[in-house]
């Protein structure tokens, strides 16, 4: 994934990353699924063709397998959605494409994820009291919490490794992630595919690269999500945890980019009211708040318990 240029920065190989995207995305569509005639015979490769492909994108064959071989640069918007539409891919795909596109054409042009908070943005947490919210950026470091997320994920942040980090608690601490996230298996094909669209992003970014690399070394499973070549958006839904205080709690989750703050996300989970995960929440920040009480009370000087 990572190369190392003359100045000895680590970045992403954009024409190996586009060629084994578009290769991985063309083999999952058979001719029947893309509207085109099966003729008999044995078919050499998995998916379509690379004429197919250029035919539905309604370019030459030559030049499609120029843009399947890395080269991206000269592509414009309407042969990358052209490209998109053929191969079927879904919005996160999509962008993918574009980013490596724009990659390919200014590199070292992209923003790198943050990777610190501003004060404001600590008071903005703190003021909400009644839900979990931190902040991350696209490596998953997460860089802030309030009072509540601290003690949902405390079994995350307990180690002493500074930022915690949810990729490395989901593949490098399985047994325990596998414990706190009631859907483990989607979490380990989500936090890979999340990291995967941020390499497109911001392929020049070396804590990323060093991340996969680590990753991919001490974990089987992520080297194995990571060859899917599978990407997602970072987007609201349902996020289902056993807390080892309070039980199981199922957590509606919003996920927003801060305009202000290119690269940060805010993720806020709320429970409806009178479920049993919302009287889970009121438990949750009971037993926070007694815990700050009495790290405050044996150090005074502490005012956030590690």
């Amino acid at each position: 994934m990572g190369r190392a240029y003359g100045d000895g920065v680590a970045v992403i190989d954009l024409r190996t990353e586009i060629k084994e995207f578009l290769r991985s995305r063309r083999a999952r569509i058979t001719p029947e699924r893309a509207g085109l005639p099966a003729y008999g015979g044995h078919r050499r490769v998995t998916g379509l063709r690379r004429e197919e492909v250029a035919l539905l994108a309604g370019v030459s064959v030559d030049y499609y397998v120029r843009l399947e071989r890395g080269n991206l640069t000269g592509a414009s918007d309407g042969v990358l959605d052209a490209v998109a539409a053929a191969l079927q891919l879904d919005e996160a795909e999509r962008d993918h494409l574009f980013h490596l596109a724009r990659q390919s054409r200014a590199p070292g042009g992209a923003r790198r994820p943050a990777a610190t908070v501003r004060p404001a943005l600590q008071q903005v947490l703190d003021a909400i009291t009644d839900a979990p919210a931190w902040l991350c950026n696209g490596r998953y470091d997460v860089l802030a919490t309030n009072q509540l997320a601290r003690a949902l994920y405390a079994p995350m942040l307990a180690g002493t490794r500074r930022p915690a980090n949810t990729a490395r608690f989901v593949y490098l601490h399985p047994e325990a992630a596998e414990a706190f996230f009631v859907d483990y298996d989607r979490i380990v094909r989500d936090v890979a595919a999340k990291l995967r669209m941020e390499a497109g992003r911001t392929p020049h970014d070396g804590e990323l690269i060093a991340l996969v690399g680590e990753l991919s070394t001490r974990s089987e499973l992520f080297r194995q999500r990571w060859a899917s070549q599978d990407v997602r958006l970072h987007r609201s839904g349902r996020k289902r945890l056993h807390h080892p205080v309070v039980g199981r709690l199922d957590l509606d989750v919003e996920s927003m980019e801060l305009p202000a703050e290119p690269g940060l996300l805010l993720n806020v989970y709320t429970a409806p009211a009178g479920t049993a995960t919302a009287d889970g929440l009121a438990l949750l920040a009971s037993w926070a708040a007694d815990r700050d009480r009495l790290a405050t009370d044996i150090d005074p000087r502490t005012s956030t318990p590690e």
